[in-house]
């Protein structure tokens, strides 16, 4: 959904923090300044078409960020979230018809017994008198042996035929199961934006196998976009320890985890049985030593015109940005931007007004945009 010219002059206009900084790139150098502070552990957010943000914090909230950086109080009808561990509420997305039907897109860690599991709601934002959430409804809860607290997934996007993307992360200690077709451990599902199962999804009519199920054999994918040409999903997600991969997930493919593979256990061990085998994808990229990959988002903005359609990734371990320059699905090179910022970048998002906006995941998150400094 594209935003108006108003709203990105809005944007434009946010006042500069005191505390901006400068770093170096290929583009000459970059201006990041702190945009909206006091978040407890930001996870995602989602530009308004009047310019503000919907933010989500990881304990549980859901906040409105205004023009000016104000943040809301939480919002109401927000469902209760699992905060422990890795766990809480992550994703945040607009509906594509969003100024029609002012329906978001929740993806968060639930509650079940021994555990949790990954789970996606739709609501209303309503407005009218104190913001808050309407008519919530749980449209889509993962299946399979429950999480303590690990690899939830959780990332939402929303197709150009309006079927939603969700990212399912193996559990941790369940890693076997990507393999197993019979639930949603380490999988991408695509479902309806009213939780039903289109009818061309590739495991439809097989018996064994669940409906939703797009692609396996992932470990922990915690960033996707929507190609911007092409409309394919790409996503990242997390190795062991190295073996970090972008992928493109295809109908009914199989991305390997854990059987191939190119990361280590924590311990130093073997973590994959070989990086190859019939039957199984290889990644468009993949990172040893791990960067730990988080939100990513392709360029398409003016403010940056060499980097029109380059990918760019978040790093956790690494705390920076990647930029990876891409050759058609080929991934031709990589730059790592924000090396001395010090923090988690936890989400990425290009705006209106062709900025870049990170989230930074600490206890005292901030949302970030960066620009030319010049």
């Amino acid at each position: 959904m594209k935003l108006s010219i108003a709203c990105a002059a809005v944007l434009m206009a946010l006042p500069a923090a005191a505390s901006a900084q400068t770093f170096k790139s290929s583009a000459g150098e970059l201006r990041v300044e702190t945009v909206v502070g006091g978040l407890a552990n930001p996870w995602a957010f989602a530009f308004l078409p009047d310019g503000r943000m919907l933010v989500t914090e990881k304990p549980g909230r859901l906040r409105i960020a205004s023009r000016d950086g104000k943040l809301s109080p939480a919002l109401a009808g927000v469902p209760r979230v699992y905060a422990s561990g890795q766990g809480g509420l992550h994703d945040v997305i607009l509906d594509r018809e969003f100024a029609k039907n002012r329906t978001i897109y929740l993806c968060f860690a639930e509650a079940m017994d021994g555990g949790a599991r990954t789970s996606m709601a739709r609501a209303q934002l309503a407005e009218q008198g104190a913001p808050r959430l309407e008519d919530v409804r749980v449209i889509f809860r993962q299946d399979g042996p429950p999480s303590t607290g690990q690899h939830f997934g959780c990332r939402i996007v929303q197709a150009r035929d309006g079927n939603l993307f969700l990212t399912l992360g193996d559990h941790g200690s369940h890693r076997r199961e990507a393999q197993n077709l019979a639930n949603h451990i380490g999988k991408v599902v695509r479902v309806a934006p009213d939780g039903s199962v289109p009818k061309d999804n590739p495991f439809v009519g097989r018996a064994g196998a669940k409906p939703e199920i797009w692609s396996y054999g992932h470990r922990n994918a915690q960033g996707a976009a929507l190609h911007p040409t092409s409309g394919k999903l790409w996503l990242n997600e997390h190795g062991p320890r190295g073996g970090d991969e972008v992928n493109i997930p295809e109908k009914g493919k199989n991305y390997g985890w854990p059987v191939i593979g190119y990361g280590t256990e924590y311990s130093g061990f073997k973590a994959h049985e070989s990086t190859s085998r019939a039957g199984m994808e290889q990644p468009a990229k993949y990172w040893v030593p791990s960067i730990a990959p988080s939100g990513m988002a392709f360029y398409a903005g003016d403010l940056f015109p060499a980097w029109r359609g380059n990918v760019l990734v978040g790093a956790l371990r690494d705390q920076m940005i990647v930029r990876l320059t891409l050759d058609g699905e080929k991934v031709t090179g990589e730059e790592r931007l924000l090396q001395d910022i010090g923090e988690r970048i936890r989400d990425v998002r290009v705006g209106p007004d062709g900025a870049i906006y990170l989230a930074t995941d600490n206890s005292a998150g901030r949302i970030l945009r960066v620009s030319p400094a010049k």
